[in-house]
């Protein structure tokens, strides 16, 4: 116990950020001296910033099997997803919006602020979208789309599969949830990733454009050197964020496996209690991540007991648990919406963490209830 009389923090809550990688540590505290310069300028300084640049986007594209001139640093995950997704846009005007049910806050809101047609993809029990509804008859009167599915959900963990695109459809994918963690699905012109989602440093997010991909810059055009890039990028935190993906990637077998066999447990305690609902794909899933929702009881007050208790969870929809609304993916699942938690591992999760969460959920489970 602390003097507060609040244990030990152990943070649970890796599905809205991983605690930084030693190696983005490691890299950032050594590019903040030499990465300070304008890559755009000629002098030493900046050519040793442009030379940082460069290879933090050539280690991402190693590390994602992709091109180094398909990657774009920008300013967070959802700068990515919104100048991906009107990118693709803006390069079919006629074009409409297609999306799942489940889809992260800032796909649904860049689709709203383009003011383009749209139309949603419903989900199973599971989370995972019909794709049988991006084909003709239901389809057919759209001649172009732009079609926006996940790879994996942020608040359930399930792994979404895309088939082939119907013609006439370009396919953007958000992958903040799942880049690093899982290797990239196929068949999208433009994806984005969240660098503090894999431990790499917060405000630093992943443009991936395909090569020769109809995309066009949604936004005012800049003087840099990357036309899809806005602004001077932050090269240390590029730097730290390319070495902290490299690293997950290269463990990532390990830690997957590690992190599985986790979540495992806790769905076997979980299960365990009486009036729970455990929502998700129990195993074509994220491996770190696992939500429930506890009937008869608060789900803003059950984390507070256990953030009380040392455990760091989250509750609600991902990014609007301040607001105190339901979970609208829930919802879509047609699930519990209220009473959830969403249980994600960090790199470092040890099983004596995990043990000890499952011991002291049914003790504040029954707390609240009674």
């Amino acid at each position: 116990m602390s003097e507060s009389g609040v244990e030990s923090s152990r943070y649970l809550d890796a599905a809205s950020s991983e605690p930084l990688h030693p190696a983005a540590r490691a890299s950032l505290l050594a590019a903040l001296d030499v990465g300070y310069a304008d890559p755009r300028r000629l002098h030493h300084p900046a050519r040793n910033a442009r030379l940082l640049l460069d290879n933090a986007r050539a280690v991402v594209a190693e590390s994602l099997g992709v091109r180094a001139d398909e990657v774009t640093f920008t300013g967070s995950g959802t700068e990515a997803v919104h100048r991906g997704l009107l990118g693709l846009l803006r390069a079919d005007p006629t074009a409409t919006i297609v999306h799942s049910d489940v889809e992260h806050s800032a796909v649904l809101h860049a689709a709203a602020w383009s003011g383009r047609p749209t139309r949603s993809l419903p989900v199973d029990r599971l989370g995972r979208v019909d794709t049988t509804s991006l084909h003709p008859p239901y389809a057919e009167a759209e001649s172009s789309r732009v079609v926006a599915v996940q790879a994996a959900n942020h608040e359930v963990g399930t792994v979404q599969h895309l088939p082939d695109p119907p013609a006439g459809a370009a396919v953007f994918v958000d992958a903040c949830s799942a880049m690093g963690r899982l290797p990239l699905p196929p068949h999208w012109a433009a994806l984005a990733g969240s660098a503090h989602k894999w431990g790499g440093p917060a405000g630093v997010g992943v443009l991936l454009v395909r090569h020769r991909a109809p995309w066009l810059t949604p936004f005012p055009d800049d003087d840099r050197a990357d036309p899809r890039a806005t602004g001077f990028e932050n090269v240390p935190a590029a730097l730290a964020a390319a070495a902290a993906l490299q690293a997950v990637v290269a463990e990532r077998a390990e830690v997957n496996a590690r992190q599985h066999a986790l979540v495992d447990r806790i769905r076997a305690a979980v299960g365990a209690l009486d009036d729970v609902d455990v929502v998700g794909d129990p195993v074509d899933r994220l491996p770190h991540l696992l939500t429930f929702s506890v009937l008869y009881v608060n789900g803003e007050r059950l984390v507070t007991e256990l953030d009380r208790r040392g455990f760091g969870v989250a509750s609600g929809s991902a990014c609007t648990a301040s607001t105190l609304e339901p979970s609208r993916v829930l919802a879509a699942m047609g699930a519990l919406t209220h009473g959830n938690v969403r249980v994600s591992l960090t790199r470092d999760t040890t099983a004596a963490d995990v043990e000890a969460f499952c011991a002291a959920l049914p003790e504040v489970v029954a707390g609240l209830r009674s």
